[in-house]
């Protein structure tokens, strides 16, 4: 999955757009390297995402097929810092 649909499915960023915007930005990095919105996840990948003056690192653990509902949204990542 894409990493900018992967942040809105798992309603860490709220809109597709705006984590396309903050990937562009240079404000995602996957694995400590710099990603693009299309860049593809796999499980275990390392998330850290700069935004709004804080630092949200997570750890993805499911990649979904397709929408998840809000409530388990958090079950697709973990939280590292």
């Amino acid at each position: 999955m894409r990493l900018d649909k992967f942040l809105k499915v798992s309603r860490l960023i709220k809109r597709r757009t705006v984590a396309n915007d903050v990937a562009e930005q240079g404000r995602i990095f996957v694995n400590d390297k710099l990603a693009k919105p299309a860049k593809q996840l796999k499980v275990g990948d390392i998330i850290k995402i700069e935004q709004y003056n804080k630092t949200v690192s997570v750890k993805v653990v499911e990649i979904p097929t397709g929408n998840v509902p809000a409530q388990n949204a958090a079950s697709l990542y973990v939280e590292l810092s």
